[in-house]
């Protein structure tokens, strides 16, 4: 049996604000460092250390990773970045408000735009200034890799071959494992942790700074999960996610 964790990063500025974040870098709010710093509490009280930790490009990913790990006296080991693990591109909806959106489009329309698994995004304009392919962020990615715009079906094609290549050979090497990442980089690795379909998908919201733990079996398949956190705050959180595209 192998253990596993997985987290998302910790309230970001634009979480917080309620717009669609997508592969803008910006920075956590006072409560998503606070969310880091109870995740990395409560893996240590679990008795949790970790050999290799993996995460995306994005600084949201990097300092909850940072600040796990500093709870967890573990600063030292190896960190290996990959935009494969980054959030969704949200096209042209990048920046927008979700509660105004849904407001102009209607609740049903962003919710499929958030949480369909292949509904197609508007695609980002090259004059947009959220426009990433000169970003230094990807200078070393080839300009075709920058997508336009990503559903979560596009998200599962770019963040399983870095799962089957890059993380299973290090987790069946013996190596204790956590990846830091976003939300729906991270519910296209429970999707197919967890073999969802593509329409129980749309239900699945995975909470800001809250571990969630997998064992896995020889095969990588799930024998079970869950979340370190009291079930009354864990629904809180995943019912705030939830809530996001509402009108207001």
């Amino acid at each position: 049996m192998y253990k596993i964790i997985l987290i998302r990063h910790g309230q970001s500025q634009w979480n917080k604000e309620n717009r669609f974040t997508g592969w803008v870098d910006v920075d956590l709010t006072e409560q998503g460092v606070s969310e880091a710093h109870t995740a990395g509490r409560s893996l240590r009280e679990a008795g949790f250390t970790f050999d290799l930790a993996f995460t995306s490009l994005l600084k949201r990913a990097v300092r909850t990773l940072d600040i796990v790990l500093e709870e967890l006296d573990e600063k030292g080991i190896e960190i290996r970045k990959s935009w494969r693990l980054n959030e969704r591109h949200y096209g042209a909806l990048t920046g927008l408000n979700k509660a105004e959106t849904a407001s102009e489009f209607g609740e049903k329309q962003v919710e499929l735009w958030r949480r369909g698994y292949d509904t197609a995004i508007p695609p980002m304009k090259p004059d947009s200034q959220y426009f990433f392919a000169n970003d230094s962020l990807y200078k070393d990615l080839d300009k075709k890799d920058i997508p336009l715009s990503e559903n979560l079906k596009d998200v599962v094609t770019r963040v399983l071959p870095y799962w089957n290549n890059e993380i299973v050979p290090e987790i069946k090497s013996g190596k204790k494992i956590i990846i830091a990442a976003s939300g729906n980089s991270l519910r296209a690795l429970v999707k197919h942790l967890d073999n969802m379909s593509d329409t129980d998908i749309v239900g699945l919201n995975i909470p800001t700074g809250i571990p969630l733990v997998y064992e896995l079996d020889a095969d990588m398949k799930p024998i079970s999960k869950h979340y370190l956190a009291d079930e009354a705050v864990l629904e809180q959180a995943m019912e705030t996610v939830k809530n996001q595209g509402k009108v207001k």
